[in-house]
């Protein structure tokens, strides 16, 4: 079983593999031209359905200016669209467009199987071992 080098602590290790995946994930959302940052935004609407523009950059630890621009990009490019909330006129809210949730769906399946490619070498029970720890660091 391989071991971290001497020379190499775990938190090298550790970003080394962040490193990889970062890269990774540029590749694998490049033929859609999203940045992480897009992709982030895009993802919280998939899970939360339409959202205000504060409670989008809540959600993403942003500040409601950074998302603005991150919004303005998406609108743009016709993946999400702005509304008037129904609950406050004054408000509004920011949802995908069909266009929107199909690039999230067809970038979450490429990244499922670039996640399976890239994790492929471990073990069954190695990748268990692994979520397990990465879960109980990500929440301690």
């Amino acid at each position: 079983m391989d071991h971290v080098d001497e020379g190499e602590s775990l938190s090298e290790a550790f970003w080394g593999v962040a490193r990889r995946l970062r890269h990774l994930n540029r590749q694998t959302m490049a033929p859609w031209e999203v940045t992480p940052a897009q992709w982030r935004a895009v993802n919280v609407l998939v899970d939360h359905g339409p959202l205000r523009l504060g409670d989008l950059a809540e959600k993403l630890h942003i500040a409601p200016r950074s998302t603005t621009e991150v919004v303005d990009d998406l609108e743009r490019r016709t993946l999400v669209e702005r509304h008037p909330d129904p609950a406050d006129r004054r408000a509004t809210l920011v949802a995908l467009t069909p266009l929107g949730a199909d690039t999230a769906t067809a970038i979450r399946t490429a990244r499922t199987a670039e996640s399976e490619r890239f994790f492929g070498s471990l073990s069954p029970t190695d990748r268990d071992h692994l979520g397990r720890i990465l879960h109980n660091l990500a929440h301690d």
